[in-house]
């Protein structure tokens, strides 16, 4: 495998997340830890130039290719050097610019407060980590990979890492595991995932608390799974808890089930070739545990610079200024859609002729969005698994809406997704039945969050962001399709074509659950990725909705109908309509329709097919929660 891993380094030197893809950060520390001492000193040497290239004066790391603002590679570069045993006194600056590195607190929490726990999110606010991004909130990955690349460096008994430990545990689960932030949300506990986890573990190596205890039963109970990042993450983990009851026997056949699983991740076609994935097995396949922090680490001090102030420049503003203007100028004499025609369509279930349905109203579109001859992009909504719950666009549904580009002529087919909620979204297309759907029809499948990043103008300049970073698959495809589902969302009053976009934006840039979006407004970050990148055309899913407390704990709502358009606003609109939503309540779609992105007005949208009248059933709904952002709140 080490010779595998060295054969798929990129020709400039590191990994990147699949092959052929420049190298990015995480891979390349990844890489390097994996081939360390073996008999590819060329390929390492490559790998450390890349990897150095990413650096700053300042000592922190940035994506290769990607936003500048997303600092949480800084943690992984400090730990693999500090594992290679690099001169301590050149790893200084990045050690101190990690401990100078803080996450903002939340509105109205103060680190004197009395007040400790958050009762909507229970944690505790007053506790600082480390963000995704510069000048975002603390979040779980990134504190861990602080802790762990701090403790590694020796740093373990500094203040800012006990506090970062702190974070660690309080944002646990009693019952076992860890997500990515919040314990729960609106009253529901939320559920753990492997990877964080696993990631946690590493960070609290040697230390002893209940929920550690709960956080490797949880790991454990997570290795009965052929998902290779689950074992790899998993054995790692465990391997450093082996003292602990139950661990060395759930660990007896993990290799050759780490070996299964890689042989079936390499076989799979609807796949491009990993990298990242090869690594991490290379990495739980070795002798020792290149994660495991030694007993005696020597103290060394560290400069702590201050903070900067995060001000502009005179020149930045200036230029922030013109370029602002020129999009503000460009949106103004921005056209509404040539067309606003939505087609409603009934279809009873998911074993009907879908793709004689969908071919029936794309010919009201056929010659405004042609597909023949076209690399087609499909985005479905992905969100979570749950076997109990219809959250997700349905598997079915994608295939349907294959099928239909096929008939079409379509040149190529991609399905991409990048999920908020979760960074596996292998485990999630398996899991969902989606990865069947892509085998059948021989159409591969494009994970968004580790996608080549591309910088591209933000035109709708609402969230304060001069630019957005999308994925190249998304920004490249000749025609692109979201295919969302039926749903209400307790944050933004429905999820439909335009929410979808979110998964569009990589999470390497943005984090995980991109929740700088959300506290620059969902609404606004909407409108601005819309704007940035229009899908072609909508098809969403209406056969089965969801009602209530969306995007996750609702309840299945028969609506049997499939609604297309090529103007999203009018399509979400017309949802509203079908789900007893008045779309005048709905910022995103005010806002949209402000922005010209599309039509929301019953008046000015021909409705073809099916009547709204007929099909239009009540969605219960959670009271909807007005999103906040700092602009709306200045």
């Amino acid at each position: 495998m080490i010779d595998i891993l060295a054969q798929n380094a990129h020709p400039d030197g590191g990994w990147g997340y699949t092959a052929g893809q420049a190298a990015q950060v995480e891979p390349t520390c990844l890489g390097l830890l994996a081939l360390a001492g073996s008999s590819h000193p060329d390929v390492l040497a490559k790998a450390r130039q890349a990897l150095l290239a990413c650096g700053r004066a300042d000592g922190s790391f940035h994506l290769a290719k990607g936003r500048e603002e997303a600092i949480w590679p800084t943690a992984q570069v400090l730990f693999t050097r500090a594992a290679l045993g690099d001169d301590p006194e050149l790893l200084k600056p990045t050690a101190g610019y990690l401990l100078m590195v803080k996450g903002k607190l939340p509105l109205n929490s103060k680190p004197d407060e009395t007040v400790v726990i958050d009762p909507k999110h229970d944690i505790d606010t007053r506790i600082i980590g480390w963000p995704w991004a510069e000048q975002n909130f603390s979040w779980v990955e990134p504190t861990a990979w602080a802790c762990l690349a701090l403790r590694r460096f020796g740093q373990g008994d500094h203040p800012r890492v006990q506090e970062g430990l702190k974070l660690i545990l309080d944002r646990a689960m009693d019952d076992g595991g860890i997500n990515y932030g919040n314990r729960r949300i609106l009253g529901k506990l939320l559920d753990p995932i492997p990877g964080p986890t696993a990631i946690m573990l590493l960070a609290l190596q040697g230390q002893s608390h209940a929920r550690i205890d709960a956080a490797v039963k949880y790991q454990i109970s997570q290795l009965e799974t052929a998902d290779l990042e689950h074992l790899c993450w998993g054995k790692l983990a465990l391997d450093l808890y082996r003292h602990l009851p139950g661990v060395t026997k759930s660990l007896e056949q993990i290799d050759r089930r780490i070996a299964e699983a890689t042989r079936v991740r390499q076989e799979a076609s609807w796949l491009p070739a990993t990298t990242f994935r090869t690594i991490l097995a290379a990495l739980a396949l070795a002798p020792a545990n290149a994660f495991r922090i030694p007993d005696a680490l020597p103290k060394i001090d560290v400069v702590v610079p201050p903070e900067p102030s995060g001000k502009k420049s005179i020149a930045q503003r200036l230029g922030s200024w013109f370029r602002g203007l020129a999009l503000k100028t460009a949106s103004n004499i921005k056209q509404f859609p040539a067309n606003s025609s939505v087609h409603i369509a009934r279809a009873p279930t998911y074993d009907a002729d879908l793709p004689g349905i969908l071919q029936t109203q794309y010919e009201h579109f056929r010659t405004l969005v042609p597909i023949r001859d076209k690399r087609v992009v499909l985005k479905p909504n992905l969100v979570e698994f749950h076997r109990d719950k219809v959250i997700n666009t349905d598997p079915r549904f994608v295939g349907a809406v294959i099928e239909m580009c096929k008939r079409e002529g379509a040149k190529e087919i991609v399905v991409a997704e990048g999920p908020g909620h979760w960074r596996n979204v292998e485990y999630l297309a398996n899991e969902s039945g989606l990865a069947d759907v892509l085998k059948k029809h021989g159409v591969r499948f494009v994970d968004i969050n580790h996608d080549e990043p591309i910088k591209i103008p933000n035109l709708g300049q609402l969230t304060g962001l001069e630019s957005l970073y999308m994925s190249r698959t998304v920004v490249t495809a000749d025609v692109f399709i979201s295919l969302p589902k039926l749903k209400t969302h307790h944050w933004a009053g429905a999820t439909l074509s335009l929410k979808n976009l979110f998964g569009t934006l990589p999470g390497i840039c943005y984090g995980w659950p991109k929740n700088e979006l959300h506290w620059r407004g969902i609404d606004f970050s909407i409108i601005d990725i819309a704007l940035s990148r229009t899908p072609d055309l909508a098809i969403v899913d209406g056969i089965v909705g969801m009602e209530g407390d969306g995007p996750l704990n609702g309840t299945p709502k028969p609506m049997g109908l499939i609604v297309m358009g090529h103007d999203l606003v009018a399509v979400d609109s017309t949802c509203c309509r079908l789900m007893r939503i008045d779309p005048e309540k709905i910022n995103y779609l005010l806002i949209g329709e402000g922005k010209k992105l599309g039509r929301m007005k019953e008046a000015e949208i021909a409705q073809l097919g099916a009547k709204i009248a007929d099909l239009a059933q009540p969605f219960a709904q959670v009271e909807h929660l007005q999103n906040t952002c700092m602009k709306q709140s200045a």
